[in-house]
């Protein structure tokens, strides 16, 4: 059959999908909070004072070195011919805010330094956090270099220069992600994919490393260039060329995972023997005008369905990055994004390049087997797309049990079929098993027995990422079904919108509804920023909301407010929400995401926030993190923040 040349088309149609990231990653914070320029003052007797002014951006504020907060510090890299005589101090008088001292619209501090030397230099950053009334931006750093044999000649303050540091830790960061990527639930199943297109060889060897380098190669530049685009549009024109809303609507849409549910459906059926996929003749003739271009328009169509695929993954990297992007970084993000797309380039380029290798090796039954069990796991791991339409849409198809069955079945017939009890065509008779098929089969149905528990409630923390909520089973052992559960807070008020939060917690799905049952409970709020397509959310809520003492604390000290950025939900007239520009937000997920947005400066799932009944905000906002002590100190912090107001 000629399905791969359809196929171009329909992934061409998909590349909306790319815009994923996107959706993670608008964020209203200015550029700087603060901007910062540096001068020094002779004090005399071989003193120098290191003086740092900054202009606060307006309607924010920051705080002062012995703020209970996010204290403003200094870190010095490099003392030479000199020593700190005083520490960061400030010269500007702070005001009292909140039970903590802050600074507004401009603030001078001062670190004093004994010189030793007529050439004494000093590097080191500053770092502050920045503020509203209901957000906080991410903590930022200035660096600069100071040169103060100058300053000890004459007792006029000196301006120096003050020079903002590469950050490697974000390229070192992105890099990690990239190998990490592999690893998965949107990216994994391109594996099976890349070894079955690369399978049937090259001419040579020569041409083989080729093919795998441009397979390399289209993957970097789809990542790279087209973020690196956005950015110089979002740079020129501002981030309202393009919205959050839209981004939001496209990354969760049913269309797009549709698509790939079926794409990767017919792949696993081409591996099971049903048909051959090859391109049609017309699109051959066009890109292999040449013997040396080597199909490279089927290379890269397999290079642009990985990029789609896996931008519902790696889209909290490549939000990371783009969120550099406002803060005044141009370079840095796109040599982030390149650092990342070669990472994440690599294993797919060895993989692309192994079939070519096994050309040398002589060919046999093992190959068919091998696809088999890759079409095996195409049909396991495809589901997850229809999952994230399901649980966006609310369709009920794929509730946890249903999709535990499916796997259940899936990795049971992969048994049978490593113990020769299935064969496929192109399958020889199996007269004996051998070691390597009895040991792939003793892995599966371990795997399988792993499972079983999970369709009685077990949590299977492993999977987490890949299966439906634990709230979606309609039967737990030994509680009551989640159907029956009523969503309600500690005052027993029930929620206006019937969803529900994960591990029996109660809480609601309106910021407003839970700010109001707050009051009434007199507790701090705790908003989980999340999405029914968030793996990160899953893991989070596994592995870290499930421990005993997260869950208590969850369960007894707060109000907990889910914000669900991709829900499809239509609202009720009265949580319409009216944009800047007038647009009418009537559905859960597009006012979510608008919610967070401008209130909180992020769009990034998983997010945690911790308020006043008021909408103060207690603590700095939290991320994706899986560290169980830096999530209760996190937790206790807003709880003691909130018994000082």
């Amino acid at each position: 059959m000629k399905l791969l040349g359809k196929l171009s088309y329909i992934v061409i149609i998909a590349a909306i999908a790319s815009l994923n990231a996107m959706a993670q990653s608008m964020n209203t914070a200015p550029e700087k909070t603060v901007e910062w320029n540096v001068t020094t003052e002779n004090l005399g007797d071989s003193l120098s004072r290191i003086i740092f002014t900054g202009k606060i951006a307006d309607g924010w504020h920051t705080y002062d070195t012995d703020s209970d907060m996010y204290p403003t510090a200094v870190e010095f890299s490099e003392l030479n011919g000199c020593s700190v005589a005083k520490e960061l101090y400030a010269l500007t008088e702070p005001q009292p805010y909140e039970g903590t001292k802050v600074f507004f619209n401009e603030v001078k501090m001062a670190v004093d330094i004994r010189t030793e030397s007529q050439e004494a230099t000093i590097a080191g950053e500053l770092t502050w956090l920045g503020c509203t009334d209901v957000t906080c931006a991410s903590p930022e750093y200035y660096s600069f270099d100071v040169a103060l044999g100058d300053s000890q000649q004459g007792g006029a303050a000196g301006e120096t220069k003050g020079k903002k540091g590469f950050n490697w830790g974000l390229v070192i960061e992105a890099i990690l992600w990239g190998f990490a990527a592999l690893l998965t639930p949107c990216v994994f199943p391109m594996v099976p994919m890349t070894v079955s297109f690369f399978l049937k060889g090259s001419s040579s060897p020569a041409a083989g490393r080729f093919k795998a380098a441009m397979y390399g190669l289209f993957i970097v530049l789809l990542y790279t260039v087209p973020i690196s685009i956005i950015i110089l549009i979002t740079r020129i024109i501002g981030g309202d060329a393009v919205t959050a809303d839209i981004f939001n609507w496209l990354a969760t849409h049913w269309l797009p995972n549709i698509i790939f549910f079926i794409v990767f459906m017919i792949f696993a059926a081409s591996f099971f023997g049903a048909f051959e996929i090859i391109l049609p003749t017309s699109l051959v003739n066009k890109s292999d005008k040449g013997a040396d271009k080597g199909g490279l328009l089927g290379i890269f169509f397999m290079a642009l369905t990985l990029v789609l695929v896996s931008f519902s993954c790696t889209g909290p990297i490549v939000g990371t990055v783009l969120i550099k992007s406002t803060e005044g970084e141009f370079w840095t993000p796109m040599i982030t994004m390149l650092a990342f797309s070669i990472a994440f380039a690599l294993p797919f380029t060895f993989f692309a390049l192994f079939p070519s290798l096994l050309t040398k090796m002589k060919s046999g039954s093992w190959m068919n087997t091998i696809k088999v069990i890759l079409g095996f796991i195409e049909v396991a791991l495809g589901f997850k797309f229809l999952s994230v339409a399901d649980q966006t849409y609310h369709w009920g198809l794929l509730d946890r049990e249903v999709y535990l069955a499916i796997w259940i079945t899936v990795f049971t017939l992969l048994g049978l079929y490593l113990l020769g009890k299935i064969r496929f065509a192109g399958d020889p008779p199996c007269d004996h098993l051998s070691v390597k098929r009895l040991a792939g089969a003793i892995v599966v149905f371990s795997f399988v027995g792993y499972m079983i528990p999970g369709m009685f409630g077990a949590p299977l923390k492993a999977l987490s990422g890949y299966l439906p909520p634990i709230t979606s089973q309609d039967f737990v052992l030994g509680s009551t079904p989640q159907a029956a559960v009523t969503t309600t807070d500690a005052m027993g008020d029930e929620s206006k919108y019937d969803l529900h939060l994960p591990l029996g917690l109660s809480g609601y799905f309106n910021l407003d509804e839970g700010l109001a049952a707050a009051k009434k409970a007199g507790k701090p709020v705790f908003v989980d920023i999340t999405g029914h397509g968030c793996v990160n959310c899953r893991e989070m809520e596994s592995r870290v909301w499930s421990d005993p003492q997260v869950l208590s604390i969850l369960q007894n000290d707060y109000i907990i407010v889910a914000l669900y950025t991709d829900d499809k939900t239509k609202l009720d007239e009265e949580d319409w929400i009216k944009t800047e520009s007038g647009d009418i937000l009537k559905q859960m997920g597009r006012a979510n995401s608008y919610i967070v947005r401008t209130r909180f400066g992020v769009n990034a799932q998983p997010n945690y926030v911790l308020l006043s009944p008021e909408g103060e905000l207690l603590a700095p906002i939290r991320g994706y993190d899986l560290s169980i002590p830096g999530f209760v100190e996190f937790l206790k912090g807003g709880i003691q923040k909130f018994s000082t107001m």
